[in-house]
């Protein structure tokens, strides 16, 4: 098995790459920016892309999503009740003084319970709202790893105050979907560094319930 996670574009949103060397496949999750770079490091790993996963729709989450595809193929899957966000790409460009890349409808949505990747490596699609109201988080159960996107980070979650957020909503989503993981369960985060299920249950200040 192939995990690499590596931060993209201006924001340093983590891009992760999943591969099965033995079927030459792998998956993409959260392409923020670099497509080329991606897809030179899937040439290099002689691996076919097979999808490409989008958390949410935020700029530094979908950015290169589109260009990854025209490069490689593969098909682009989002949760539905983000969508409409994809259609606010200029404006969130504005908001962080980049350029804005071009996007495209995806091609499919990622619905709550959904089985998605690789057939030796398949993620259940968890419904995560409340950083976005299409954020999903992936949980490769057999990996016991959890891709938590931009809901659950190290000691924090989430920012709610943009269009779409919701805070009791994202801590309602945290404690009924992700709390009830194996403390063991590895999370690779949307920004920086990964945690556990468990040291974010023990430690997280956001997740103290009164």
């Amino acid at each position: 098995m192939i995990l690499e996670s590596f931060p993209v574009g201006p924001l340093q949103a983590n891009c992760l790459l999943i591969g099965d060397e033995e079927a030459g496949e792998a998956i993409v999750i959260d392409p923020g920016d670099e497509a080329e770079r991606i897809h030179g490091r899937l040439t290099e790993l002689g691996l076919k892309l097979k999808q490409i996963l989008l958390t949410h729709a935020h700029i530094d989450h979908v950015g290169g999503a589109l260009k990854l595809k025209q490069l490689t193929g593969a098909p682009i899957f989002l949760h539905e009740n983000d969508w409409p966000m994809l259609k606010t790409i200029r404006m969130q460009a504005s908001w962080i003084g980049i350029p804005a890349p071009e996007t495209a409808p995806p091609d499919e949505g990622l619905a709550d319970g959904q089985i998605v990747g690789l057939e030796r490596y398949p993620a259940q699609v968890i419904h995560t709202p409340g950083h976005t109201q299409g954020s999903v988080c992936l949980y490769f159960a057999p990996l016991k790893l959890l891709v938590a996107g931009d809901t659950l980070f190290e000691g924090s979650i989430g920012r709610t105050d943009l269009p779409g957020g919701n805070f009791d909503q994202i801590i309602d989503s945290i404690h009924t979907r992700l709390l009830p993981l194996p403390d063991e369960t590895r999370v690779l985060t949307g920004h920086g560094p990964e945690t556990t299920i468990g040291a974010e249950r023990r430690s997280n200040p956001f997740l103290r319930r009164q």
